[in-house]
């Protein structure tokens, strides 16, 4: 049997209605910053319980831009977690400002009790990550920002619908970014990005700053770039935006499936601590897990398409080098790096795929030693 990762041809296996949709949509030559593009917007504010969200073209660009926008820049200090993927700090980066790591918490999120620690008279701001779609302890980071007088910015590129004590992301900071990219939970057919917020103001100069800063076609307001939500990718939006609580609750469901498989392997395979108040919606179903390696093979060789979200912490790239720092500075996020697995848990996954992946787990850890997992 193949388990799949991706579930894009599944998805869109009757691809009819979005045609019949995109040839609507080009009978209007609405193109740019089109009524498409509006209607998302309103109906993803609303979506995420938040009064502005503005359509740019990738989700790095929705971290990027609400950061320029409140002045982050060259000589600021920008705090983040070293568990994530490469664009969290690759954003930062792009403003200028210097990324500063904090080590990652026993649910892959940014560890809250560290952030202090790390602050200097540069900090700025601090740059959360929803990892796999879970939400760091965001009311305690929000204390320490306040105590600080520091900034938000929520990367919550892999948790649309997350909460935590039934609170959107974009609550606690300047603004949330989410991406659009077609592995998400909400997907497009290309790039995409959304950026949300509480701000009337920092929503009115990002909607100016994604179109050259222009108030209208004669008159700039301050010089942007032309970063817009392309409307085309907004028409395909509008009708995945009524699938996203399958999305998710499927998602749920399966991780729910998964995490239960695994109470007789609890010392081979642990899924990351479910902390009470949070909504997981599971972009990525990850754990840890013993002989990592062993088991990625194994499962790959069976047909299921697990894979390793990501096997280098931040700080160990090469791209990082500079900052100076060494292994063992952030020990749990490189055990983690050794340690965890994704597997295939999204919603276009039969129960016999799923049941057939817990088999293969199980299979492998039966046919190994305790000496050789240790």
């Amino acid at each position: 049997m193949k388990v799949p990762f991706s579930y894009l041809d599944r998805q869109f296996a009757d691809v009819d209605a979005y045609l019949n949709d995109l040839r609507e949509f080009v009978k209007t030559g609405d193109f740019t910053l089109g009524k498409p593009l509006t209607e998302f917007e309103t109906n993803f504010a609303k979506y995420c319980g938040l009064p502005h969200a503005i359509g740019v073209g990738t989700g790095t660009d929705a971290i990027i831009m609400p950061m320029r926008i409140c002045g982050i820049g060259p000589g600021d200090e920008v705090i983040t977690t070293t568990f994530t993927f490469y664009a969290t700090v690759g954003a930062i980066v792009a403003t200028g400002a210097k990324p500063v790591f904090v080590d990652s918490d026993d649910g892959f999120m940014i560890a809250a009790d560290q952030i202090e620690a790390a602050i200097t008279s540069r900090t700025k701001a601090i740059v959360t990550v929803t990892f796999s779609g879970n939400v760091p302890e965001m009311d305690k980071i929000k204390a320490i920002a306040e105590k600080h007088k520091l900034m938000i910015f929520e990367d919550s590129c892999q948790s649309i619908g997350a909460l935590l004590n039934g609170k959107p992301m974009g609550s606690w900071g300047e603004a949330a970014a989410y991406s659009l990219h077609p592995l998400k939970n909400l997907n497009v057919w290309a790039d995409g990005g959304v950026i949300t917020t509480r701000s009337a103001e920092l929503a009115r100069k990002l909607r100016l700053y994604r179109n050259h800063g222009l108030v209208n076609r004669d008159e700039i307001e301050f010089f942007g770039i032309n970063c817009r939500l392309d409307t085309i990718q907004a028409v395909i939006a509008n009708r995945l935006m009524k699938e996203v609580e399958f999305i998710t609750n499927t998602k749920i469901k399966n991780a729910a499936t998964y995490d239960a498989a695994w109470k007789d392997l609890s010392d081979c395979v642990q899924p990351p601590v479910r902390r009470p108040g949070v909504k997981h919606v599971y972009h990525l179903y990850m754990v840890r897990a013993k002989d990592r390696d062993g088991l990625l093979n194994y499962l790959q060789e069976k047909g299921v398409e697990a894979k390793v979200h990501y096997p280098t912490p931040i700080h160990l790239q090469p791209a990082a080098a500079y900052l100076g720092y060494r292994r063992g500075t952030f020990p749990q996020a490189e055990t983690d790096g050794r340690n965890i697995i994704t597997l295939p848990a999204h919603q276009h996954l039969t129960e016999e795929e799923i049941a057939y992946t817990i088999r293969c787990v199980h299979n492998y850890y039966g046919k190994k030693t305790r000496s050789e997992l240790t």
